[in-house]
């Protein structure tokens, strides 16, 4: 049997269909490892093309085959197949087919986000955060959200879309938070707009601004798990822990994210048992269907608290 075979036999690609009423898809997750051989890249689809990740130079064979029988399935239907090859140190495209499009979204629900599929590691989107913004837009009518670091503002849009009252977005990067920005633009105007803020600011340097801006019944705490000078888990989570209950109202709610799969979720469990005592924790959101994991613990960790 032929690597493109086996492949193709254990990703269903056969059955991979595209369907813009899903909005955004994940139709192969290789990073779960659950694919043995093959987790070494990924395939999503964003109307009206497909980006697929790399994350080491493939096998030659395969990787021919592969593209031919892709573009045999969906040049029809796709603008473009764009390659990134994120493991390189400075991250490069390339079209199998087609262009690039100026302008790329990724739908999900009610909303749109503006991706950047030129050359950038991030691409302005986090598919995989979705059923924690469905989370948010469920109980977020009415209320005041804190989104700390807030990237591309994806929370806050799914916040002020779904109803609520005031969001404060921080963030080191200015770009990205411009980006943020043009994100809220995107979307249709709510009939009760929320008061919005973008903060450039070092977030473990900002405490007394956030304080006299709260307090917020939401606080989403997404950070990267190790950015070079700027935040690293294992240093500064329990930093960021500490500050809950000076930024929550009572009963307020708080997202605990962590996106590291060499640390697991007791990692988060413990610095919430010791840093901020007064939250129980409540669940942990499940993943997507389409991002199959066969180790939760080096899955996206999304643990919901209560004060």
């Amino acid at each position: 049997m032929s690597d493109f075979a086996q492949f193709s036999a254990v990703s269903g690609f056969s059955d991979w269909t595209l369907s813009a009423d899903k909005g955004a898809q994940r139709l192969f997750h290789g990073r779960g490892q659950c694919f043995a051989g093959f987790e070494y890249f990924t395939v999503d689809f964003f109307q009206p093309i497909l980006w697929i990740v790399l994350y080491r130079q493939p096998d030659e064979g395969f990787w021919a085959d592969f593209c031919d029988a892709l573009k045999f399935r969906f040049s029809a239907c796709c603008d473009a197949a764009v390659v990134q090859k994120r493991y390189e140190k400075t991250a490069s495209t390339y079209c199998l087919w087609g262009e690039i499009p100026a302008n790329v979204f990724a739908e999900e629900g009610v909303c749109r986000f503006k991706l950047d599929l030129n050359s950038k590691q991030n691409i302005g989107y986090f598919m995989d955060m979705q059923p924690a913004r469905q989370w948010l837009a469920e109980r977020v009518e009415g209320r005041r959200v804190l989104n700390l670091f807030s990237y591309t503002c994806a929370f806050s849009v799914a916040a002020e879309q779904a109803g609520a009252n005031k969001i404060v977005n921080i963030d080191t990067s200015r770009p990205a938070l411009l980006q943020g920005r043009e994100n809220h633009r995107l979307n249709p105007a709510p009939k009760m707009p929320a008061d919005i803020s973008y903060l450039s600011h070092d977030i473990l340097k900002s405490w007394g601004r956030l304080k006299k801006l709260g307090p917020f019944d939401i606080v989403i705490c997404d950070p990267p798990s190790r950015q070079p000078g700027s935040f690293d888990a294992f240093k500064d989570y329990r930093k960021l822990v500490r500050q809950f209950p000076a930024l929550l109202s009572e009963g307020g709610d708080v997202l605990v994210c962590l996106n590291a799969p060499y640390v697991g979720e007791e990692f988060l469990r413990e610095l919430m048992s010791e840093g901020c005592p007064s939250a129980k924790f409540i669940s942990r959101l499940k993943g997507r269907a389409d991002f199959p994991e066969a180790d939760s613990d080096a899955a996206l960790k999304v643990l919901h608290y209560r004060l």
